[in-house]
């Protein structure tokens, strides 16, 4: 069984190891050195020393023959207190430097506690110039933004689903409590309504597997034409568009990307869905083309409509914002159309860009990533690991 880190056995803290590091090698630089002199003392001292009589008290000059016992006398105790100087100073200046050195780690394993405490809010902010700490702080706070924006939104999406998801159901319940209460209720009516309801709450699931299914990237990439997918989302939703008296328009070249086919008509799908039936009450249009750039795959879907303000567009692709028009709509949707498209843009490495249209209505712009050629691509694709859609 792998330890955890309480059940480690304690050891010498990183601050203790640095002094200790630090004193060893001046430890080691102060012998080197005394070693040096004390070679140079054995090797160049002369054999015989001439000692002038004017400097030795009572004139007794002469000549002194040093031996091995007075350079040892003359030079270890000096050698031991500077070593001892050396260990002290190594110690007590290693300690403090460990301590200025960790100091920013210090502040950061404080903030890792706070943050596993629940304090998603803290942050480290280490000023100074830029160094290996500041660079992991400033990650560090970066990652703790990220994932308090996840975790909020996260929140925000599990409220708004299961408000969503109990909508159907309180209908449901009502309409079998006004059931067994009145026996003589139309049950033909109440199957038609119970039908509807149980429909969204289906489509309401399935739209929640899907954006699942999308946030994990669990998909086979392959090569997709994206004007092809506009044709073929199109005919699916022409019945629609007759029954509202909107007319369709996909123009376009061959314009190839990168993902999953199945992935990628469910954006576009939901794009004209979307532009359908946000539309003008009577003769509206909807644009869709397809179009290469540099290195990007580009479809934009336009529609006609009331104008659109900045503040509602900055909304729409978040889960479950709607407009009135979309509450009181036969085609009323489940909120996560738009949702569902930015997510499947950004598991394709993509960009999604909401206006205003030109004559009113709302302009999308995806751009995705261009496919390689196909030797290129091929050679690709055999390097990814492929993970079945369901």
């Amino acid at each position: 069984m792998r330890e955890t880190g309480r059940d480690r056995e304690p050891g010498l803290s990183v601050r203790l190891k640095l002094t200790l590091s630090y004193a060893g090698f001046l430890m080691v630089a102060g012998a080197l050195l005394l070693a040096t002199v004390w070679v140079f003392l054995l090797r160049y001292v002369p054999e015989v020393i001439h000692v002038p009589p004017e400097t030795v008290p009572g004139g007794a000059g002469g000549m002194f023959i040093p031996n091995q016992g007075d350079l040892e006398r003359a030079f270890v105790p000096r050698a031991i207190q500077a070593m001892v100087f050396l260990l002290v100073f190594g110690l007590v200046g290693g300690w403090i430097l460990a301590g200025r050195m960790l100091a920013p780690l210090d502040r950061i394993t404080k903030a890792t506690r706070l943050v596993a405490g629940g304090s998603l809010s803290h942050r480290i902010e280490m000023e100074g110039r830029s160094d290996e700490f500041r660079e992991l702080a400033d990650a560090f706070d970066a990652m703790l933004a990220r994932i308090e924006s996840d975790v909020a939104e996260q929140k925000r999406f599990a409220a708004n689903a299961s408000h969503e998801l109990r909508t159907p159901l309180a209908i449901t319940k009502t309409l079998l409590d006004v059931a067994r209460n009145d026996p003589g209720h139309d049950r033909q009516e109440l199957a038609e309504r119970l039908q509807v309801v149980n429909a969204r709450a289906i489509e309401l699931t399935e739209a929640l597997l899907v954006l699942n299914r999308v946030d994990q990237r669990s998909f086979t990439r392959e090569t997709v034409d994206l004007s092809l997918i506009s044709e073929e989302a199109s005919e699916t939703l022409l019945p629609l568009a007759e029954k509202r008296n909107v007319t369709i328009e996909i123009s376009g070249e061959v314009t190839p990307t990168v993902g999953s086919s199945a992935l990628l008509l469910q954006m576009t799908t939901n794009l004209l869905h979307n532009a359908i039936v946000h539309n003008l009450p009577d003769g509206g249009a909807v644009q869709a083309w397809a179009t290469t750039e540099t290195d990007a795959a580009v479809l934009t879907v336009e529609n006609t409509g009331e104008t659109v303000s900045p503040e509602l567009i900055s909304t729409l692709t978040e889960p479950f914002q709607r407009g009135s028009e979309r509450i009181l709509s036969d085609h009323a949707g489940v909120g996560l159309g738009l949702a569902i498209v930015k997510s499947i843009v950004e598991a394709h490495d993509g960009e999604l860009r909401l206006e205003p249209g030109r004559e009113g209505g709302l302009r999308v712009t995806v751009r995705l990533p261009l496919a390689p050629p196909p030797d290129e691509a091929a050679s690709n694709l055999e390097t990814l690991d492929p993970v079945a859609v369901d």
